[in-house]
């Protein structure tokens, strides 16, 4: 099979298109002819040499990658039968190797893909939307809220503009050039704001009116995060669920005491401790797809040019949920 292997850590022109052997199911496995993977900004600064949070760096060669979807084509010893030639998606977990023509994974771990829904679809639901649905439960979104989402026309941004209209709530998307903001106001958002604009917090400001933001969702951190909490109206909610720009938001104790503020990360520890775990998510993710209340935005690119898509995702050029089919 084709894959992408990193031998090196470095820049995005260290993935490299190869062709390694075919990984074979062990018991109690199914192996994927994969049609799509999944693409996460963290694949990024692994494939740097950076580790961010409790995921080790992997030993060298590796193929980067933990989401896939395709067709079940081969079965491990104790696999039912039925399994076979089945469509089906899968978070590969800590172990790597989504960037492939083929993967493995136990099939306790897969979920069938909803009627209908496509291969590209799933790969994005079963990893951003899992974590959409995570951030969702801390939000608690109820009508009458005005959701202020940060690159909204990111993967998990697009998702929560769409969350945010159907609860009933006011959205407005932050996003960086008109093509993006373009995107954001077909999602549904009362207003599309560039926040690589100077003084995008007085257009967020003027968008409104007599109005302020309820709700807060804080993907960039950095001072985008800081003028994203300043902008609360008192009593307002910040869900903290990354930080792309490299730096937490800056906020103490005084912050959420002044205006009565409440700041939660959404992300993390938490989700490993909720009830259900991250099955639960992945299933409602998979079935809010197969509902079409959450439909991802893709942008697809050639397994043989992942490093374009890690270029892409690192100079924020892309639109939605990067993915790679081979």
């Amino acid at each position: 099979m084709h894959a992408i292997r990193l031998h090196a850590f470095g820049p995005p022109e260290n993935l490299v298109y190869e062709e390694v052997e075919d990984p074979q199911p062990g018991p109690g496995q199914v192996r994927i002819a994969v049609a799509a993977a999944g693409v996460h900004l963290i694949d990024t600064t692994i494939r740097a040499g950076v580790q961010r949070g409790p995921m080790p760096l992997p030993d060298l060669p590796a193929v980067p990658g933990r989401e896939v979807a395709g067709t079940v084509d081969a079965l491990g010893a104790g696999v039912a039968e039925e399994w076979f030639g089945r469509r089906v998606v899968a978070h590969l977990g800590p172990a790597s190797g989504g960037y492939a023509e083929l993967a493995v994974r136990d099939v306790d771990a897969v979920h069938p893909i909803p009627d209908g829904a496509g291969e590209d679809e799933a790969v994005a639901m079963i990893g951003t939307g899992r974590t959409t649905l995570a951030i969702l439960e801390v939000a608690r979104l109820v009508p009458g809220d005005v959701a202020l989402v940060t690159s909204a026309a990111g993967g998990i941004g697009a998702l929560l503009i769409q969350a945010a209209r159907a609860a009933g709530a006011v959205a407005v998307g932050l996003a960086g050039g008109e093509a993006k903001l373009a995107r954001v106001r077909d999602l549904g958002a009362e207003a599309a704001i560039d926040y690589t604009e100077r003084d995008w917090p007085e257009a967020v400001r003027g968008a409104l009116g007599e109005r302020a933001p309820t709700v807060a969702f804080d993907g960039v951190g950095g001072e985008v995060g800081r003028s994203v909490l300043e902008l609360l109206a008192p009593g307002g909610r910040l869900i903290l669920f990354g930080f792309s720009s490299g730096e937490l938001t800056r906020l103490s104790a005084g912050d959420l005491f002044s205006r009565g503020l409440t700041a939660s990360a959404a992300i993390g520890p938490r989700i490993q401790s909720r009830p259900g775990g991250m099955r639960d998510l992945e299933e409602r993710a998979l079935a809010a797809l197969a509902e079409r209340r959450l439909v991802p935005l893709v942008q697809r690119f050639a397994l043989a040019d992942a490093a374009g898509a890690h270029a892409a995702l690192e100079s924020r050029a892309t639109v939605g949920k990067a993915v790679l089919l081979p």
